[in-house]
């Protein structure tokens, strides 16, 4: 018995992480080869706020039309743990690039002032109750894993490996031996990312 084909998308929600912005390798990557191969494809790469709860307000109000059956959601880092959320919520496919774990851990150290990643003239507060409001939204593990795939570097000099490959269990997993947080190797798998997602080629 051979596996029905994917479904191909026709909405595509990418999600960059802190102190990140649309403007960032990975998303504009995204955004060029969607809008050459995919001219008809929706793409939305949205500039999250520091507050993890407006941030998902904003997401959610922004895909609110959208046609769960037919979106995809694809993020990096702290957007790899928003996206594994949405993708939660709504049931769709998600393509997770060295997805945070614990944010609400690992960003304790970032209350205060921070400078934005590709504007460090930029300036803005991570609130201390983000933190909870990021606990708020942990997921133990997903429902459906083959829903999932996760793209995790070894080199990662950033995020623990094993701590995102042991958050999810039975995804489909491409597990880089070198490579580094930023995964700028991630052309080379822009493809595999896309076909996931039911979009070859």
């Amino acid at each position: 018995m051979t596996t029905p084909p994917v479904q191909p998308i026709s909405h595509l929600l990418y999600l960059h992480g802190f102190r990140s912005s649309p403007r960032s390798t990975k998303a504009e990557l995204v955004r060029q080869h969607v809008s050459q191969h995919y001219p008809a494809l929706t793409f939305w790469c949205p500039q999250l706020p520091a507050s993890p709860q407006a941030a998902i307000q904003q997401i959610m109000q922004g895909i609110a039309s959208w046609p769960k059956a037919q979106m995809g959601v694809m993020g990096s880092s702290l957007g790899g743990f928003y996206a594994s959320w949405v993708a939660e919520q709504t049931g769709c496919r998600a393509v997770l690039l060295n997805p945070a774990i614990d944010p609400a851990r690992d960003l304790a150290a970032y209350i205060g002032e921070n400078s934005a990643w590709h504007n460090p003239q930029e300036r803005f507060l991570f609130q201390p109750d983000y933190v909870d409001q990021l606990a708020a939204l942990r997921l133990d593990r997903v429902s459906r894993a083959e829903r999932y795939l996760a793209l995790i570097a070894k080199g990662d000099e950033v995020l623990d490996w094993r701590e995102m490959v042991a958050r999810y269990p039975g995804v489909r997993l491409l597990l880089l031996e070198g490579g580094d947080h930023a995964l700028s190797n991630f052309p080379d798998y822009l493809g595999l990312t896309l076909e996931f997602l039911g979009l070859p080629g």
